[in-house]
C-alpha cells in the first residue's frame, strides 16, 4: 500500500483539530468545516479523533496517488504559504499561481477552495 499522507502530521494537526485541520488533510472537507464551526463538535468530536487518526490516515493512503508531488508539503505550503500561492507553484500550476501570488490567494476564497480540493489536485497531478 501507498503511503501518501503521514500520521505524525496528522497528529500535529490534530491539535488544532477543533479547527478541523487534520480533517482536511486526510481528505474530509466536510467534517473539517463542521469541526471549523462547531470547535471540533464542542471539543468531544476532536478528542475522539484522537483515536480515529490511524483510521483516517489508511483510508488516506487507500484512496489518494502517490507520486512525484508530496501531500504533507504541499499541504504546509497551502496553510503557510497559500495566499501567495506557492503551493501551486509546486504543483505544477504556473498560471493560477500568479493569480494567487497577485490577489491574496484569489481573496482568500481560492484558499478555500484548495482546502477542499487540495488531496484531489495532489492525486490528479501524481497520476498524470
Amino acid at each position: 500500500m501507498q503511503n501518501t499522507h503521514r500520521k505524525t502530521i496528522g497528529y500535529l494537526l490534530w491539535i488544532l483539530g477543533f479547527m478541523g485541520a487534520h480533517r482536511f488533510y486526510y481528505g474530509r472537507p466536510v467534517s473539517g468545516t463542521i469541526y471549523f464551526f462547531t470547535l471540533g463538535l464542542l471539543f468531544i468530536g476532536w478528542i475522539v479523533d484522537l483515536f480515529l487518526i490511524p483510521s483516517m490516515d489508511s483510508k488516506a493512503d487507500q484512496t489518494y496517488t502517490a507520486g512525484s508531488h508530496s501531500y504533507t508539503l504541499s499541504w504546509i505550503l497551502l496553510t503557510f504559504l497559500g495566499v501567495f500561492g506557492v503551493h501551486r507553484f509546486y504543483l505544477g500550476k504556473v498560471f493560477s499561481g500568479i493569480v494567487y501570488l497577485l490577489t491574496g490567494g484569489f481573496f482568500l476564497l481560492g484558499i478555500l477552495y484548495d482546502y477542499w480540493t487540495l488531496n484531489d489536485q495532489i492525486s490528479a497531478s501524481n497520476a498524470a
